[in-house]
């Protein structure tokens, strides 16, 4: 098998993951598109193994070794990505990633508006604090 079939396969696989994780809004996407991208490594970390073993007589595997502390890191990551999503969503019902931009507590005198800026306190409100 030549190198040039899983490298090409890779390159689409990281590509699609890429555009995921620019595109998506939602956060389990962006998490999903991730594990593509990972996967795509562990691809051609798996593919030039074979080609090195093949060529250079290399009995280590050094490649499936990374591959497989690649797996376990991916497992982590989805492990704590899902619970920062669910308590989110928990907490303030969306896993919109752009709704989430305004995430600092705000102070009851000044609310933001629609556009994330702060609303100007009323004159009766800044004259009682003065």
């Amino acid at each position: 098998m030549h190198l040039a079939y899983p490298a090409v396969l890779s390159a689409l696989l990281f590509s699609t993951g890429l555009y995921g994780v620019l595109a998506r809004r939602n956060a389990i996407l962006v998490l999903m598109s991730v594990e593509l991208m990972l996967n795509a490594v562990n691809l051609n970390l798996v593919a030039f193994d074979v080609w090195l073993s093949k060529t250079a007589q290399d009995t280590l595997h050094s490649g499936q070794a990374l591959t497989l502390f690649t797996i376990a890191i991916a497992a982590a990551e989805i492990g704590i990505g899902l619970a920062i999503v669910l308590a989110v969503h928990r907490n303030r019902g969306t896993a919109d990633i752009d709704k989430l931009r305004d995430t600092a507590e705000t102070d009851d005198d000044s609310e933001p508006d629609d556009s994330g800026a702060a609303r100007p306190e009323p004159a009766e409100k800044a004259e009682a604090t003065a």
